[in-house]
C-alpha cells in the first residue's frame, strides 16, 4: 500500500488485499482529512485552549484591549479642557496545523486600559493579547489628560497598538482623536480609536458644562475622552474595550 502527502493511502503494485477492503481503506483515509465538523472557542478572559480531538485546521484572531482616555482638571469662568481619546488595540490572526499548536496553548486576553483619576491625568494602555507564542498583539496606548485653557488649544490623541509577533495578517489599531478646546469652549473633536474588531468610539458635541467619554467599544477599541466648560469639577476619563481571542478549529 501506498501513503500521499497529506496521509491518503492507495493501492500499489504490492497490494493483495481484495477490492473491497482497497476502497475501504482508502475511504477511511480520505474520511479523516475532510472537514465535516467546527468547534469555535472565544476567550474573554485569559485560560487555555484545548485542542478538539480531529483538529485539521485551526483559525486563531486575536485582538489586544484598548487604551484609556486621560480626565480634565476643575475649571473656573472663561476656562475649559477636553482630554483625548485612547488608542484601539492591535489585531492578528493566523492559520495553524495540530503540530504547530500543540495539545493546549496559553491564552492571554488583555483588560481595556482603565480611565485617568479626574484631574490632568492620564489614562492607561490597554494590555496585550496572546495566544501562546503564536501570536501576540499589543494594547492601544490610554492618552494624556487635558489641560485647563481659555484660549484655542489641541491636545494629541494616543496612539494605537502595534509591534506585537506573528499570525499572517496584521492591523494596527486606530489613533485616538485630539481633544480641542475653541474659544473656551470644549469642542470634543476626540474620540476613541477604531479597532478591527470594534468602531470608533464617539465623543459628545459641544459642552457649555461637563461631558464625560465614552468606555471603548467591544472588542479593542479606544475610550473617547471628557471635557469641561468654564466653572466646573475635574472629570475621570473613560476605559478602554477589553481584548479577545477567538479559536475556530476545522475537524474531521
Amino acid at each position: 500500500m501506498g501513503t500521499t502527502s497529506k496521509g491518503i493511502v492507495f493501492p500499489d503494485n504490492t497490494s493483495n488485499t481484495r477490492i473491497w477492503e482497497l476502497m475501504q481503506t482508502l475511504a477511511e483515509s480520505a474520511d479523516a482529512l475532510i472537514i465535516g465538523n467546527i468547534d469555535r472557542q472565544t476567550f474573554t478572559s485569559s485560560g487555555t485552549w484545548i485542542r478538539p480531538a480531529g483538529a485539521i485546521r485551526i483559525f486563531v484572531q486575536v485582538q489586544a484591549a484598548g487604551g484609556g482616555s486621560g480626565g480634565v482638571p476643575a475649571t473656573t469662568s472663561g476656562q475649559a479642557a477636553c482630554a483625548p481619546g485612547g488608542g484601539a488595540g492591535e489585531y492578528a490572526e493566523g492559520w495553524f496545523t495540530p503540530a504547530t499548536t500543540s495539545a493546549s496553548v496559553a491564552v492571554t486576553v488583555g483588560a481595556g486600559g482603565a480611565g485617568g483619576a479626574a484631574g490632568s491625568n492620564s489614562g492607561s494602555d490597554g494590555g496585550g493579547s496572546s495566544f501562546g507564542a503564536l501570536i501576540t498583539c499589543l494594547g492601544g496606548g490610554g492618552s494624556g489628560g487635558g489641560t485647563v485653557t481659555s484660549a484655542n488649544t489641541s491636545i494629541g490623541g494616543a496612539n494605537g497598538g502595534g509591534g506585537g509577533t506573528g499570525g499572517d495578517l496584521r492591523i494596527s489599531g486606530g489613533d485616538g482623536g485630539n481633544g480641542q478646546v475653541i474659544s473656551a469652549v470644549p469642542v470634543k473633536y476626540n474620540h476613541g480609536g477604531n479597532a478591527y474588531l470594534a468602531g470608533i468610539r464617539r465623543a459628545s458635541g459641544v459642552a457649555t458644562t461637563t461631558t464625560t467619554g465614552f468606555d471603548g467599544r467591544l472588542y479593542g477599541g479606544g475610550a473617547s475622552g471628557p471635557a469641561n466648560g468654564a466653572t466646573q469639577a475635574a472629570v475621570a476619563g473613560s476605559t478602554g474595550g477589553p481584548g479577545v481571542v477567538i479559536v475556530t478549529t476545522y475537524t474531521a
